[in-house]
């Protein structure tokens, strides 16, 4: 879903720009440049030959046309490739700004690193290590007393920069021992991002703090969402690289994406490095239109445009994906996009149906997904033992997992293209809450302050999303609001109209109470549309 999510995204974020969606059958933001001179796409073969159990290493010349591969000694003395490379000396994107509740600590991970994140007393920004020095309980399940960061198990308080001042169970005449105190993480606010530097030994590297330029830009405006999914976040930069699969995963989701325009597709690397890869992509038939993709370490993807109107104005348009990888199996994604010229019938919607749509994208890929983080988990192999990379659609998946193999030691785990580096320690299993208990969790304020009964997991979008986006909550919220309002207001017209001895007003009562329940009922879909869990439906073709 990926340059999927990049493909369609600007028709899914923004359906009605038009003016987008004319200079491309792809919806992804894109950036013009002058006509590169694209090879055409290989021939079909005549005659395929397949044998039951596919062997990747039985490859023929004609094979090694088709499929993404090591074909001259470069290429094979690139894959040998290693850099020094430490994860933790990188910044991470946490949350969006806006959302960070005012409240409560807000629990997050990056890899397997708990974090907790919160406002103190003057509002500035804090992140520790996610347990109590005392019993090991979990601070972002405590609270904000005074701007202190309570735990709730015995009541330790700690200020911003970790020492703690208060033991409610420690004499009167002893004094708190140091020990006590917690590990800051340095965190920045950056152009509406929350990241984290996750070192606690290298200090802050400001030059590695992204910074996108047409965000900063006068007029620019954008829309953004997050959300949480279940699978690794190597597996969701990928996806996010793919936009050969957008017209089949996506077919038909508002009209934009279409299985028939399923195609070749032709890509060049313009540039390689430590830090990642750029390059442009584009079908093989227009040459003259093509996508600016770049992928920046440890986490960013995005995809630009500059379009020069009739008039000699510039207007810049920005798809960026921004990748937390929150531990095995499991990540968190920042989407925002935005340009400098916007369709003034954006403004009629709603931004929670922009929302609502990003949701029903990254679901349409959320299963094979999945399955896909557990093939790799299961197999214990590199990529190329297990992908048939076509060079006409999977180029960018190739440079990723090839990245992957120059830096991937200096990462907790990593899966390659060639290499392979497996988890050191099993997964944490999170036992939640199960039935009406979940509504007491879910209700919390750093849970996203609404009652639920379902327990949380990611095939329901109330958890994926909805419970990290403060727009969408305060949207829920009101939604129930109403739904209870127009419900006891059309029972109350109902009773009146058994009442009413007229016919003319039993016919109105009745009439106004139709309308109330239908109402209230549109107001539960939209309700249901948040808190129930997602079944994929295919169309029938």
């Amino acid at each position: 879903m990926a340059l999927s999510t990049s493909l369609i995204s600007s028709s899914l974020l923004f359906p009605t720009t038009k003016y987008l969606l004319s200079l491309t059958s792809h919806s992804h933001p894109l950036i013009l440049f002058k006509p590169l001179k694209i090879p055409a796409a290989p021939k079909r073969l005549s005659h395929t030959k397949c044998s039951a159990v596919a062997d990747l290493k039985a490859r023929t010349d004609d094979d090694n046309k088709v499929f993404v591969g090591p074909t001259g000694e470069e290429d094979r003395r690139r894959e040998k490739v290693v850099a020094e490379y430490d994860w933790t000396e990188e910044w991470y994107p946490l949350y969006l700004t806006k959302n960070l509740p005012h409240d409560a600590p807000l629990g997050l991970t990056v890899f397997d690193k708990q974090l907790v994140l919160y406002r103190d007393g003057a509002g500035e920004l804090r992140c520790h290590e996610d347990r109590c020095p005392h019993r090991l309980a979990k601070l972002s399940e405590g609270q904000i007393i005074d701007g202190r960061l309570e735990c709730l198990y015995h009541g330790w308080q700690f200020e911003g920069d970790g020492k703690c001042v208060k033991i409610p169970q420690l004499p009167a005449d002893a004094k708190i021992p140091r020990a006590a105190c917690l590990k800051p993480y340095e965190v920045r606010d950056s152009q509406g991002v929350i990241w984290v530097w996750m070192s606690q030994k290298a200090p802050p590297n400001p030059s590695k703090l992204p910074w996108f330029e047409n965000f900063a830009r006068p007029g620019f405006n954008d829309i953004s969402t997050i959300h949480e999914l279940p699978y690794d976040h190597s597996i969701l930069l990928e996806n996010l690289m793919d936009p050969a699969h957008v017209p089949i995963s996506h077919d038909r989701t508002d009209w934009t994406a279409k299985r028939e325009d399923a195609q070749p597709l032709a890509f060049k690397v313009s540039e390689r490095s430590d830090r990642g890869f750029a390059g442009w992509w584009g079908r093989s038939s227009e040459p003259e239109l093509l996508n600016y993709l770049r992928f920046d370490a440890p986490c960013v993807l995005q995809n630009n445009r500059e379009i020069v109107d009739k008039n000699g104005e510039k207007h810049y348009f920005t798809g960026l994906f921004l990748c937390r990888p929150s531990g095995q199996g499991k990540s968190m994604l920042i989407v925002r996009f935005g340009n400098t010229r916007r369709s003034p019938l954006i403004k009629l919607f709603p931004e929670w149906y922009f929302h609502q749509n990003a949701c029903k994208v990254f679901e349409q890929d959320m299963g094979f997904l999945s399955s896909q983080n557990e093939v790799l988990m299961r197999e214990k192999v590199p990529t190329k033992e297990l992908y048939l990379n076509l060079r006409s659609s999977d180029t960018w998946v190739a440079e990723y997992r090839r990245w992957m193999d120059k830096v991937g030691h200096g990462m907790p785990y990593h899966f390659g293209h060639s290499t392979i580096s497996l988890p050191k320690e099993p997964a944490v299993v999170e036992h939640a809450p199960a039935g009406v208990v979940a509504n007491v969790s879910a209700s919390s304020p750093a849970k996203g302050g609404i009652g639920t009964v379902h327990a949380p997991n990611l095939a329901n979008r109330y958890f994926r999303h909805v419970i990290h986006c403060k727009g969408c909550r305060e949207v829920v919220k009101a939604f129930q609001a109403w739904k209870n309002g127009l419900s006891a207001v059309a029972v109350v017209l109902a009773a009146l109209a058994i009442l009413a001895s007229g016919r003319q007003w039993k016919a109105l009562l009745l009439v106004t109470a139709a309308l109330c329940s239908g109402g209230a009922y549109a107001c539960h879909s939209a309700v249901v549309l948040n808190t129930t869990n997602f079944i994929r439906t295919h169309r029938r073709l």
